[in-house]
């Protein structure tokens, strides 16, 4: 009997511990596998997919069964009854499929939201569901963690109500299939991939979706809406196309290459202006940062060249999406780093959002098959780490930018004049291959600054003892038709001989570049200098830096509470600096001191500002220690 007892108890615990891994299990869920569907932001695959007034959709949109009316421009392709629709179609079926046998481990009301909190895992509600308030989801600091809720009948939401995702959860994780019409009140938020079987979605005035709207029958209808894929779970990370090779018309904010270049007020323009054929009249030289090219010279025969050459990449480059509706650009659109094109005359209204999706070497560019005029106070903004540097506009004929529009990225105009009107700002740079260029006070400020004559501009050059050798350490911020460094050294300063070459990576031309090389064989004096050699192998040189080795001197150092402390043995005595220096080159504080040949102390102030220094101590110009300090 005792033993029947414990026999029954073992089973009772087995199967307990066994119910509970299961629950564990289905309370995570799995994610369904979109397919191609994953591509659409609104999609069904029976029925009509129709927008009123003006939404901003990034993602494809479409319908296998029907046709898709009344949207504007939309960062997406199109796709009506087409071979991309009918594969939608077949995978959100077997989307639709996988949530719905996923086996549920919890049961809420069917009142959702109101301040209430769901963890990861499989939710059913069997019947009609509504969400009011604020639903959070919490993913517990899991970014795999998967929502699937299964709702057995329609689906509302309440004006202002939204759904939250918390610690960690991402909208690419978060389900819905719901069984019937799924009805979105005004202004409300929603995150996940919502899926209507035999129903219709329904989308109002300021609702946003970060997600997809999918039926499998059922009209997709959305009124002034913003909706958008989500990010991450293997989607891949928008780079756009390739960074043009830009030459020399890196030097210049604006240029013709067959055109007078023409400014009428006060301009201040970033970079070098002038034409190739015609003359550049109207620029104030103190208002100008780099040259003024009043005629044609080697210099504008060069731009005008390479300038071709970028015409001519962007010309041909493939484009990812079509903007339907080059009347109606502008007006808010949010675009991603894609290649577009607009074929035909571009009006732009209003405001252009360039969302990076967080890369900011993400790039932009924008076809334009015929002329390009704004609106007045018509604006380019960059979100999610977009940058000026990175967006490029080609347009086939005429540019009008008008009076005091914010216009960002870099103009490439084919046959036509640009006209920048009366108190134009623009962040980038403006190119026509034949045409005039007009300005009227305007501010043209480039993306990164360089001068003609100047291929390199240097940070800094230094050389720092480690132990019984050299680190010769140099940084740039821009770097021009760079091909290799050569690391020089001489004994007197004088003769230098190369001791080393140093490749460069790929796209070096903007952002700052670290590079380093150890000498393993120093002299007791030694004087460094950096080569750089262009492709054309043009040559310059950096500053000269030196650095005494003493190899008896020994030099330790340690942090206190305020101050740094410096011991110095085995040295001459002499004069000496005790140099701080950010690891960015900027000096921190200087000491004079007087080294004997016997044990120095010295006690130097702390950084109020944690990080890493570099401590240097310096005689008669000669460097004899570099070291590093953590100031914590």
């Amino acid at each position: 009997m005792q033993k029947q007892f414990i026999m029954k108890k073992s089973i009772q615990f087995t199967l307990a511990i066994f119910s509970m891994l299961l629950i564990t299990k289905t309370n995570f869920g799995q994610a369904p596998n979109l397919g191609t569907a994953a591509n659409f932001v609104l999609f069904t695959t029976v029925g009509a997919v129709t927008n009123t007034s003006i939404s901003q959709l990034s993602g494809n949109v479409g319908t296998n069964s029907g046709s898709s009316t009344g949207f504007g421009n939309v960062n997406g392709v199109m796709h009506d009854n087409d071979g991309a629709s009918g594969q939608a179609g077949t995978d959100l079926l077997i989307a639709y499929a996988s949530l719905n046998t996923a086996i549920p481990g919890f049961f809420p009301a069917s009142l959702l939201g109101n301040g209430d909190t769901l963890i990861p895992g499989v939710y059913h509600i069997a019947s009609v569901a509504t969400l009011n308030g604020v639903l959070y989801l919490n993913a517990k600091g899991n970014a795999n963690a998967v929502f699937i809720i299964q709702i057995q009948g329609a689906f509302s939401t309440a004006a202002s109500s939204k759904v939250k995702l918390i610690n960690g959860a991402q909208a690419c994780n978060v389900y819905w299939k719901v069984e019937g019409l799924i009805s979105m009140a005004p202004a409300t938020y929603m995150s996940g991939t919502i899926v209507a079987n035999n129903g219709a979605i329904n989308m109002t005035t300021n609702d946003t979706l970060q997600g997809r709207a999918l039926s499998i029958s059922g009209a997709v209808t959305s009124d002034q809406v913003l909706a958008f894929l989500p990010t991450g779970c293997g989607m891949p990370l928008l780079t756009g196309p390739t960074f043009p090779i830009l030459g020399s018309t890196i030097y210049y904010g604006l240029f013709s290459s067959n055109g007078p270049v023409n400014n009428t007020g006060v301009s201040n323009v970033t970079g070098s202006v002038g034409t190739n054929v015609g003359l550049t009249v109207g620029f104030d030289s103190a208002k100008v940062s780099c040259k003024i090219h009043p005629i044609s010279d080697t210099s504008t025969a060069k731009c005008a060249a390479d300038l071709l050459n970028l015409y001519n990449y962007l010309n041909v480059l493939p484009y990812d999406i079509e903007l339907l509706y080059p009347a109606q650009f502008g007006r808010s659109l949010v675009l991603t780093p894609n290649t577009y094109i607009l074929k035909g005359a571009t009006t732009f209204t209003d405001t252009l959002y360039l969302n990076a999706v967080g890369n900011p070497n993400a790039v932009f560019i924008i076809k334009i098959n015929g002329a390009l005029s704004t609106s007045t106070y018509s604006k380019v903004l960059l979100i999610n780490g977009a940058q000026g540097k990175n967006v490029f506009w080609k347009i086939e004929g005429a540019v009008d930018i008008s009076d005091y529009s914010v216009f960002v990225g870099t103009i490439v105009a084919n046959n036509g004049a640009i006209n920048l009107g009366i108190g134009v700002q623009l962040n980038g740079q403006a190119f026509t291959t034949t045409g005039a260029l007009t300005t009227a006070a305007v501010n043209v400020v480039m993306p990164v600054t360089v001068c003609e004559g100047l291929p390199v501009n240097w940070l800094y050059v230094r050389a720092l003892a480690a132990n019984n050798s050299v680190q010769v350490q140099w940084a740039t911020s821009t770097e021009i038709n760079n091909k290799y460094y050569s690391v020089q050294k001489s004994n007197d300063g004088k003769l230098f001989k190369t001791i080393s070459t140093v490749s460069i990576p790929d796209n070096t031309l903007y952002g700052e570049h670290f590079y380093s090389y150890n000498d393993k064989s120093p002299n007791n004096i030694n004087y460094y200098r950096i080569a750089q050699t262009d492709f054309d192998g043009s040559i310059s040189y950096s500053t000269v830096v030196s650095i005494k080795m003493n190899a008896d001197l020994k030099v330790a150092q340690y942090v206190q509470r305020s101050n740094i402390v410096v011991t110095v043995t085995g040295a001459n005595a002499e004069l000496a600096n005790i140099k701080l220096t950010s690891t960015d080159g900027r000096l921190i504080s200087i000491n004079k001191v007087l080294l004997n040949t016997g044990y120095n102390q010295f006690k130097i102030n702390k950084p109020s500002r944690p990080g890493l220094y570099i401590l240097t101590v310096e005689s008669m110009g000669q460097q004899l220690y570099g070291g590093k300090v953590m100031v914590l």
